[in-house]
């Protein structure tokens, strides 16, 4: 980040000029809010980032349909919790649609102005009636303070509601990026079980809003990982409305400032969820050098990150650099272990071949930094990249033993 951002005068997606939320109780879940309205007061800017898997929730399908329909402008991104409305075919489709027209029609809208995001259950039909009460009561209550209620109306199995933003100072005045999101487990690329909405009040052309929000999401959230498993839904939606007057582009000044800022609120969200991670106690920053290549060094940072063996032995909180090396070992990335080094926090418990003995108690206070930092030299290259995880306890098995996904 440039040292110009400045502190923003409010959290989440309302923070930026020119938007509106709100978040509803409409009964999809059993308790709490569960029906989420985020509206730009004027035409917007739009990309998304979303999964990869194969089996495609009906409303990433329809919010890419509406991005293409509408050449990259929105006005509007309707959320709802409870329900995935994932493996639920034509019907789910169909929903998902009736969904972006009532909304359309209740903010002034074309209905290919609507982007919507579901999460909950897998294959169970949206209840229809129940979202269609909140989406009209989410739209009656839209407002520049809405942004709190919005992102915890989209929560599941998350213990708190996920919000930041940044002021950033460019050439031609103050510019806002504000962001919610979602997600605890089924976290990993690409790009985890995630919801997010991010907002901001700066001009840019529409052609450079898309690149610039994979390339966010790929240094973010394509580098977070829980549990090692992705989702049917996972979506990342980036409105951008220009309603402070103030624009931006590539190549013209300010514009690597702004895309540093975007990507800082981005990196702040992922955080968020992995610190929420199901059942989690620790964080750990898992950071991979002396690889030959950046790309080799991610591999082996996220077969580290997501190694059972490794996440339980955060969980005890020790030094076990073998389980480590064996995961590394195991990312088919070729490197001489004799040349390797590991480190678990400050500690260096395994140098160029060979263990280095460390006490209990060197143990317990390398664990105090946060995020925890385990970093390993392959010894290979000189290329690094990190992926931030968190440990894995008893309590991820007791939320997804009696959770129906």
């Amino acid at each position: 980040m440039e040292d110009r951002a400045l502190k923003p005068p409010a959290r989440g997606v309302t923070a930026p000029r020119g938007f509106l939320a709100a978040g509803v109780a409409a009964g999809i879940k059993k308790e709490g809010l569960d029906v989420a309205l985020v509206v730009s007061e004027r035409p917007a800017a739009a990309a998304g980032a979303f999964t990869r898997n194969l089996l495609v929730a009906a409303p990433v399908v329809v919010s890419r349909e509406h991005l293409r329909r509408a050449g990259g402008r929105a006005r509007a991104v309707v959320l709802n919790a409870g329900c995935a409305n994932a493996a639920t075919g034509a019907r789910g489709l169909a929903d998902a649609r009736a969904t972006a027209r009532l909304a359309a029609r209740l903010v002034g809208a074309a209905p290919h102005e609507v982007l919507v995001c579901s999460t909950g259950t897998i294959g169970v039909p949206l209840p229809m009636r129940a979202l269609r009460r909140g989406v009209a009561a989410a739209a009656a209550a839209l407002s520049r303070r809405g942004g709190g209620a919005a992102a915890r109306a989209i929560l599941t199995t998350d213990t708190r509601a996920k919000e930041t933003a940044l002021r950033v100072a460019l050439p031609g005045g103050d510019v806002t990026i504000g962001g919610m999101a979602k997600g605890a487990g089924m976290i990993h690329p690409d790009m985890a079980t995630l919801l997010a909405v991010v907002t901001t009040d700066v001009a840019i052309p529409r052609r450079a809003l898309a690149p610039l929000v994979r390339g966010a999401a790929e240094r973010t959230f394509n580098r977070i990982s829980v549990d090692g498993d992705t989702s049917t839904n996972d979506t990342l939606l980036v409105l951008a409305n220009g309603a402070s007057g103030v624009s931006t582009a590539p190549g013209r000044p300010g514009w690597c400032a702004f895309r540093d800022a975007l990507t800082e609120v981005c990196r702040r969200l992922a955080e968020m969820i992995v610190r929420d991670g199901e059942g989690a106690s620790l964080v750990a920053d898992v950071i991979v050098t002396g690889a030959p290549s950046e790309s080799a060094a991610l591999r082996v940072a996220r077969t580290i990150a997501t190694s059972p063996l490794v996440k339980t032995a955060l969980a005890g909180r020790q030094a076990n650099w073998g389980r480590v090396l064996a995961a590394a070992g195991r990312a088919g990335v070729p490197f001489d272990p004799e040349r390797a080094s590991v480190t678990f926090g400050a500690l260096l418990v395994y140098c160029r071949g060979r263990p280095r003995r460390v006490t209990a108690l060197a143990e317990r206070r390398a664990y105090r930094r946060d995020p925890f930092p385990i970093v390993v030299d392959l010894g290979a290259g000189s290329a690094s990249a990190s992926v931030l995880t968190c440990d894995l306890t008893q309590g991820y098995v007791e939320v997804n033993g009696s959770y129906l996904s």
